[in-house]
């Protein structure tokens, strides 16, 4: 089972996996850690990672990044429009009203959605997993930031099953941090909390997230987030300060030309990386735009100067994530500061400044999220065994059902109902019901009840509960099942239809508390009022609701409350029967992929992933053939030249020749097959060449065994050794004379192959000097291991066996001493050479009787 943590970024991605030894980062083709979040198409063949970031200079309309800043947002979100602004590629509004990427691939303009480019970077990262582990990788852990909606938390998932992972949870990159932070440390208190803020400033955003560490323990206290305030936000100022300063200087407009703004941003990022260490920086560009080059200068001042908006910025998240955890400065004992933009001094300088203390760099600012995800993992594998950690997580967003109410249930007509279900900090997972009083098919809508922070639409999904079964009670009542899972995602699980029927059985005394509180649940009768009441008191027992729907309930320090439920339960069944039925619940998430369009995605993906390994193969046989031509061509005038005939160097040499030219021209953009058999037709004259060099190099040291064999055996038959004393003369002499015929032939074969040139077909083959020695060996060895024959055991031994202790020892030194001299023990009472099955032996029960057996 796999155990791996993939980090996604808005411009780069990170692969950890879990090892025995621990949590590694592996490194991609280039052996590089961080591999670009870029997908470049061409017209035969995708690029993706450090392979599009090469070709996307070259082809920058077609190579689609910053993918985390399109997936799951309305093309009219104004954040999404602003991040259009800087992109070289073409973003459309699709017919459902989210972005559509128009990319030209095999030809032909195409268009795909977020959703599924990032399924392409994700399956790339998952293929340097696979390569790094030499296994399948399937289950993984996603890291993903705390400001995604429920629609992006699906998108991300649809991403990896189209990239054929299953995440077995989507984790908050700063909660990926936390639990990177402190799984490893052993001076955590057992009793007093230690307060940790991380602060994570990547490329395109800002996260903060406040924990609390106990021993083993994690919990995370608050999350906030600038969504548009990252490393990048510094670039694009950089940018613009030398685009207005090349349009002054230079008469030219950067804005105009894709490529030459791809050239100046790469340039920014790099001239920012290196303000963060020196006080000034120069620039310079070769050939920008018009065959002109370009010169600029800036000092770390002027840079924080014109970067003033940006960093006034950074103290909100700060103090919301405070006043969110309830803490003042001095609580928070420490500062851990990570993301690819901290490395900015002034960001430090306001950190330091706000917490009251210097953040602390403990953890590898890009690797830590990776890490992370792999660790939670492990966590969650079966795979591996990981020190005990809980981590306690909490939702950013407070979620609310809303529905109306239809005209037999409700006086009020069809008034809109809401109620809160997770509030805002509620720990995930987590179950919670809801109870109905309901007789025919309604709706509910899962929304956000505040989307401030958000800048999405309120409403998540619509979920149609019904149609429902004959109801024979007057005041059915409908438990509605609503999950937070692991992914942070909500949804409508089911709803269970509960029905009371009377039953003559009798009541005892101590109900009788409890069924006065039956009646006040019952007493409101069919008004749609109390029905909102009725919700809020299952809501505030929740825990104890989700028993009485009769379902799992997976969350964590709710083990009091469902038994309580069932207390009450059991109190009311002496009067009442509770019937349970499930009703049919139908999703319609807004926004999200159909499975069916899923399915589809999946497919596209296979023929084009197929596509690209077509590609790729093809250009490795051409590699082939073209590394053919030249190595071959070098050989005939080194090594191989005495093994080749004049005619026949020649006419292999003008072969090459017209391979090479045909390779750059007519060859340049041919199939797999027609390389192969370009590379094969070059081998049919070549490979006898390599065939006679090859015969030469190896024929001494073949010949050299075969004689060393001779040798031995005719040694060994004509040694007065005592050792080979009962091998009859006959057998020896048999050995003698095969030794004879093998040298013989060995002569003979030698004496023709020292007659021929070293350029004619060889009559010394090194497979057929082979084969005769392992022949010779055959018949030899056999002969000559011959094991010595056993002495039989005398007739007084027979008469007389010995005591059962002594039965036992010499049976145990008469089975060893023949196995010493590889003898089976029955070999001489057999009377033949054969080996007496060895397994004989132990199956004897009578002790005494075996050891006569063997003696």
């Amino acid at each position: 089972m796999s155990v791996v943590g993939f980090d996604f970024g808005n411009e780069s991605c990170i692969v950890a996996v879990a090892r025995q030894r621990g949590i590694d980062v592996v490194l991609n083709d280039e052996s590089k850690r961080e591999t670009p979040a870029i997908v470049c198409f061409g017209e035969k063949q995708r690029f993706i990672g450090t392979a599009g970031a090469a070709s996307s200079t070259m082809n920058p309309k077609n190579s689609i990044s910053q993918i985390k800043r399109l997936i799951g947002r309305q093309f009219s979100d104004p954040g999404l429009q602003r991040d259009l602004k800087s992109l070289p590629f073409n973003v459309t509004e699709g017919p459902d009203g989210y972005p559509l990427i128009h990319a030209r691939y095999l030809g032909e303009m195409r268009t795909f959605t977020p959703t599924q480019i990032l399924g392409m970077v994700l399956l790339n990262l998952k293929s340097i997993a696979e390569k790094n582990l030499n296994a399948a990788v399937v289950d993984c852990c996603i890291g993903i930031p705390v400001y995604f909606t429920d629609l992006q938390r699906r998108a991300v998932l649809d991403a990896a099953t189209i990239a054929g992972l299953h995440p077995l949870r989507l984790i908050h990159e700063t909660t990926a941090t936390a639990l990177a932070y402190g799984i490893y440390k052993t001076d955590l208190p057992e009793n007093d909390q230690l307060n940790v803020a991380f602060v994570d400033i990547g490329h395109a955003s800002m996260q903060v997230c406040i924990a609390g560490f106990k021993k083993g323990q994690l919990t995370i206290l608050a999350h906030s987030f600038d969504r548009s305030l990252g490393g990048r936000d510094f670039d694009e100022v950089l940018f613009q300060h030398f685009a207005a300063k090349f349009k002054e200087e230079y008469k030219i407009d950067v804005l105009q030309n894709a490529r030459a703004s791809i050239r100046l941003r790469t340039a920014c990022e790099k001239l920012k990386k290196i303000l963060s260490a020196n006080p000034e920086a120069p620039l310079n560009i070769e050939c920008l735009m018009d065959e002109k080059d370009v010169r600029g200068f800036i000092k770390r001042e002027e840079f924080e100067q014109i970067s003033a908006p940006i960093l006034q910025r950074v103290k909100r998240p700060l103090e919301k994530a405070l006043a969110d955890a309830g803490l003042a400065v001095e609580n928070v004992h420490m500062v851990e500061v990570v993301g690819s933009a901290s490395r900015v001094p002034a960001m430090l300088k306001i950190l330091t400044e706000f917490f009251g203390k210097e953040p602390r760099r403990t953890m590898n600012a890009s690797e830590c999220v990776a890490r992370g995800c792999a660790l939670e993992c492990a966590i969650l594998s079966p795979t591996f065994k990981v020190r005990e950690f809980q981590v306690n997580e909490s939702f950013p967003f407070p979620v609310s059902l809303s529905w109306k109410g239809s005209g037999p249930d409700s006086q009020a007509g069809g008034a809109e109902q809401q109620q809160l279900v997770f509030p805002k900090g509620n720990p995930i997972p987590s179950i919670k019901a809801v109870t109905f009083h309901k007789s025919s098919t309604f709706t509910v809508d899962v929304q956000y009840s505040d989307v401030s922070d958000l800048q999405a639409p309120p409403k998540i999904s619509t979920y149609t509960i019904g149609p429902f079964p004959t109801i024979r009670s007057e005041r059915p009542k409908l438990k509605v099942k609503v999950r937070l899972n692991l992914h942070g995602i909500v949804s409508v699980e089911s709803a269970t239809l509960l029905e009371e029927e009377e039953v003559e059985v009798p009541v005892s005394k101590e109900p009788e508390k409890d069924n006065s509180k039956m009646e006040t649940d019952e007493a409101p009768g069919g008004t749609a009022a109390p029905s909102a009441n009725e919700t809020d008191v299952n809501m505030q027992d929740a825990k104890g609701t989700a028993d009485a729907a009769g379902a799992d309930n997976g969350v964590a320090k709710s083990g009091d409350k469902p038994v309580k439920m069932e207390t009450d339960t059991k109190v009311e069944a002496p009067k009442k029967k509770v019937k349970k039925t499930n009703v049919p619940v139908a999703e319609l998430v807004y926004g999200a992929m159909l499975p069916a369009d899923v399915q589809k995605a999946v497919e596209k993906e296979y023929e084009m992933a197929l596509q690209d390994r077509v590609m790729e193969e093809t250009k490795d046989k051409k590699n082939a053939v073209e590394a053919y031509v030249y190595d071959m061509r070098n050989k005939l005038s080194d090594k191989y030249h005495d093994f080749v005939t004049a005619p026949e160097k020649e006419e292999l040499t003008a072969k090459l020749q017209e391979t090479e030219d045909w390779l750059y021209e007519d060859g340049e953009d041919e199939t797999k097959g027609v390389y192969v058999a370009k590379l094969e037709e070059l081998k049919k004259q070549g490979d006898p060449i390599e065939e006679r060099y090859r015969e030469y190099m190896e024929r001494g040291t073949v010949i050299d065994q075969l004689a060393y064999c001779i040798n031995s055996y005719r040694e060994a038959a004509m040694s007065n050794d005592p050792k080979f004393d009962h091998i009859e003369l006959a057998e020896k002499q048999k050995v003698l004379n095969e030794c004879v015929e093998a040298e013989a032939w060995l002569r003979e074969k030698k004496q023709q192959q020292d007659q021929l040139p070293k350029y004619a077909t060889p009559v010394l083959l090194s497979a057929d000097v082979r084969k005769k020695a392992e022949a010779l060996d055959r018949f030899c060895r056999p002969i000559m291991t011959k094991p010595k024959p056993t002495k039989p055991a005398s007739p007084e031994t027979r008469a007389n066996p010995p005591p059962q202790g002594e039965g036992q020892s010499q049976g145990a030194d008469a089975n060893a001493s023949p196995n010493h001299n590889n003898v089976p023990g029955e070999n001489a009472t057999a009377g033949s050479g054969e080996a007496a099955p060895a397994s004989a032996e132990p199956m004897e029960t009578d002790k005494s009787e075996t050891a006569s057996t063997t003696a």
